[in-house]
């Protein structure tokens, strides 16, 4: 029995090293970030709101609202946060949207390549039924998407287009509908050119 403790102390402090030599300063690696499944249309969004509020821009806007005559303004300082959220809407890469869209490429004349994200059927979760981007290498040239909404009491869609010409934003424009029941369809159209 005696030669038993001995053995005894000896597996406890063995088992005790072994515990302790696990505890060292080294954190656990963090988990890679998850590279977008789709086209980062938030992070495109997000340079542009930067540059364009770096560099002060001005912009023409053109709205019409209800079919009433286009009216044109000048706006030379833009809050450009505000002004491209609406663009943020067509951001497909959320963790519940993958694997909510097909995707087909397409090569065009002069080597550009356009990708459409088209909703798959039953994504009642994904507003954006469409995005389609065309690229010219790594930069995005243009992204245009459609965002249909509805519930038993409102309707919506929205068709989204946003220009870039060597990688800063050159023109957008937002056309769509809303529908309330009881109430008439609202039609309007808004669009920028960056100055």
């Amino acid at each position: 029995m005696r030669k038993a403790i001995p053995m005894v102390k000896a597996l406890c402090w063995l088992a005790g090293s072994v515990v302790l030599a696990g505890c060292g300063d080294a954190a656990p690696a963090a988990p890679a970030a998850r590279a977008p499944l789709y086209f980062d249309v938030k992070g495109l969004v997000n340079e542009q709101i930067e540059a364009l509020a770096q560099r002060q821009a001005a912009v023409t806007k053109r709205v019409s609202l209800r079919g009433n005559p286009v009216e044109t303004v000048r706006v030379p300082t833009v809050k450009w946060a505000d002004e491209l959220q609406i663009f943020l809407q067509a951001d497909i890469n959320k963790a519940a949207l993958r694997g909510a869209y097909a995707v087909d490429s397409v090569l065009l004349p002069g080597g550009q390549l356009r990708r459409t994200y088209t909703r798959l059927a039953g994504q009642p979760n994904a507003p954006v039924s469409r995005l389609t981007v065309v690229q010219q290498g790594p930069q995005a040239q243009e992204i245009a998407a459609t965002i249909v909404q509805s519930n038993p009491l409102f309707s919506a869609q929205k068709e989204l287009r946003f220009r870039l010409q060597n990688g800063q934003l050159r023109t957008y424009e937002v056309t769509g509908t809303q529908k309330l029941v009881l109430f008439d369809t609202l039609h309007y159209t808004a669009a920028g050119r960056v100055e």
